[in-house]
């Protein structure tokens, strides 16, 4: 099956100022279009015609870097425009909260980690919230890997790309990060894939 570009879930200036109409023409429309576009031309001939996006992640890691970058990047995206609402942030949906305590020792413990897990990502790459073996655990990983390459599900990321924000933020990611954490979730989806996952 054919890699599609979404529709954003809302209008490109619905996340300011937190993220600018600016930013996201050129982060959705441009370079995730780029990842759709270049991912359809790889994904003929590899073998892997046919299959789930995720099948295609995973089959396509360690064996065809091109169609990995670009399918990873596609998976990523898919989720991360709707990891991301207007008037985001706030309240963690009950059993995720209680998940994210219970795991990580508090919902500021987690964030706390989550912000110097794409802080300390060095270059390009990504931050997570991601399920493993039944425990919750915050990962960062290099360029379009997302968890699913360590046999963990992802259930919230953050693209720390300087394409993301560097509009917007320069080069102060950590503010970028406090933003996505604090106004930014979509906790509701984040606790869909919660529920899906376990």
């Amino acid at each position: 099956m054919a890699f599609e570009l979404p529709d954003l879930p809302y209008p490109h200036d619905a996340l300011q100022p937190y993220m600018s109409a600016e930013t996201l023409e050129y982060h959705h429309d441009k370079h995730h279009k780029a990842y759709v576009d270049n991912g359809n031309k790889l994904l003929q001939g590899s073998g892997l015609e046919g299959k789930s996006l995720e099948e295609v992640v995973k089959g396509a890691y360690g064996s065809n870097q091109g169609l990995f970058n670009n399918a990873g990047q596609h998976f990523n995206h898919l989720h991360f425009w709707k990891w991301m609402k207007p008037n985001g942030g706030g309240a963690i949906p009950g059993a995720l909260e209680a998940k994210i305590k219970e795991d990580l020792g508090s919902v500021d413990a987690f964030k706390e980690a989550f912000i110097q897990a794409g802080v300390g990502q060095f270059g390009s790459g990504w931050c997570w919230l991601a399920l493993k073996n039944g425990k919750l655990e915050v990962m960062k990983t290099p360029n379009g890997e997302n968890p699913l390459v360590n046999d963990a599900t992802p259930l919230l990321g953050c693209d720390v790309w300087e394409h993301s924000y560097y509009i917007d933020y320069r080069n102060r990611r950590p503010d970028y990060l406090k933003a996505f954490v604090e106004n930014l979730v979509n906790w509701e989806y984040v606790a869909e894939l919660y529920d899906a996952a376990s």
